[in-house]
């Protein structure tokens, strides 16, 4: 009996090591998955937004709207044709707006490609808050 009780603490602190030791191990195994879908999603991070990556935009005021072609004033106050085709994403916070929403003095934000004619064909445009001054 005294022979049990002596080897009683030697054996519970070896168990409690072991799984003191599986615990990090499981730890280590987390932290690597993690780790490793991080490094991935930086390594093809182009692919993730690959419609976007070669993106010409513009931001400012909506001053002109003809048909399918806005005109914006840049903060440097240059003026940019923009030409909003069918594909043509546009939205006001979460929600997706028509074409014919776009008013004069909206304050968007473009992105898009340039075409031949020096216009922007937009892909995605987004309209801002009115602020209240």
């Amino acid at each position: 009996m005294d022979i049990i009780k002596k080897f009683n603490i030697p054996l519970i602190a070896v168990g409690a090591m072991i799984l003191l030791l599986l615990v990090f191990k499981a730890g280590v195994f987390v932290g690597y998955k993690k780790a490793s879908f991080s490094y991935k999603w930086g390594e093809n991070y182009h692919m993730n937004f690959a419609d976007f990556i070669n993106a010409h935009g513009i931001f400012g005021p909506i001053i002109k709207i003809d048909g399918n072609i806005i005109i914006v004033k840049s903060k440097s106050s240059a003026e940019t044709a923009v030409l909003i085709s069918e594909a043509t994403i546009i939205r006001r916070g979460r929600e997706t707006i028509k074409p014919a929403d776009l008013k004069t003095d909206d304050r968007i934000v473009i992105i898009g490609s340039p075409n031949d004619q020096g216009q922007i064909e937009a892909k995605l445009i987004r309209l801002f808050k009115k602020t209240h001054e």
